[in-house]
């Protein structure tokens, strides 16, 4: 497999993403979108959160979701968890957004 790392920049925040030349297809960094998609302080423990939620629902999109290695804040590697566009599209739904709101 080879991969190409990019750092894509959205609303001012980092989201770190890999091209995948077998699959042909771009993989996101989840905790990075949910920190772009949400106020949340901690977009590590939200996603930890809905994740465990969505897994409990049987969603299969997150049993699909798989570990890439990225360059962390503190300069180190971590394992985070990716997702293609598709599976990506899946869980943003799942995210509660102020916007959503109907108006009163």
């Amino acid at each position: 497999m080879t991969q190409q790392q990019a750092l894509q920049i959205f609303e001012e925040k980092k989201v770190r993403t890999v091209w995948d030349t077998d699959t042909e297809k771009w993989y996101f960094s989840i905790v990075d979108v949910v920190a772009v998609l949400t106020d949340s302080k901690d977009a590590s423990a939200y996603w930890r959160k809905l994740k465990q939620r969505l897994k409990e629902e049987g969603n299969q999109t997150v049993t699909n979701c798989h570990g890439f290695k990225f360059r962390a804040a503190d300069g180190k590697m971590r394992m985070t968890d990716i997702a293609d566009t598709e599976q990506l599209f899946r869980i943003i739904q799942s995210i509660p957004s102020p916007q959503a709101e109907p108006y009163s």
